[in-house]
């Protein structure tokens, strides 16, 4: 579900052929986009890959559709995030143990496949960050959907962290991008 939500919210017509999807207009022209989908409507099946990763959602329903298949997959990884870890995931923003650096940028993807992973209902806001601290490593880790926020900070962190090559962290299943 795709809702602009603010204080003065007013309902704008639900687009045909989507259903719970909603979107509202902010009438003092300051708008943001909130992604909500509740844990309890199936996963979506036919999807072609630009309907998925680049909707108006940019991919956080696909991604946390994922964190639910993973639920099913790895219970102990689920477990582990409903009680306060972040594990290292698919996305940018898990830690596995405490870095020098104990603040740390992650991406909203990583945060819906998380609620997925957790059994939550996603909501994402794609216009503000949340920050979270994980109870295993007391690292604080702000998620957010600014692109060179996340990119700077790459850069940053390459040689604390070790290089994966590409791989998935230790834990989580290669997943097809292609799904």
């Amino acid at each position: 579900m795709l809702r602009q939500s603010s204080s003065q919210a007013q309902p704008i017509s639900q687009p045909r052929g989507q259903p719970g999807r909603t979107l509202q207009k902010d009438t003092a022209k300051h708008m943001t986009t909130v992604i909500h989908r509740s844990i309890n409507e199936p996963e979506r099946t036919d999807l072609d890959w630009c309907a998925a990763w680049q909707g108006p959602d940019r991919g956080l329903i696909k991604s946390w559709e994922t964190g639910r298949k993973l639920a099913i997959q790895k219970p102990e990884l689920a477990e582990s995030c409903k009680a306060g870890e972040l594990p290292p995931l698919n996305w940018k923003g898990g830690v596995a143990r405490t870095l020098k650096k104990k603040d740390k940028i992650g991406a909203l993807h990583y945060l819906a496949q998380w609620q997925g992973l957790r059994g939550d209902d996603l909501n994402v806001d794609l216009d503000a960050e949340v920050t979270l601290t994980c109870v295993n490593t007391g690292m604080v880790i702000t998620f957010t959907g600014d692109i060179t926020k996340l990119a700077v900070q790459q850069s940053d962190t390459d040689n604390e962290e070790g290089d994966s090559n590409g791989r998935p962290a230790p834990g989580v299943p290669e997943q097809p991008l292609f799904s």
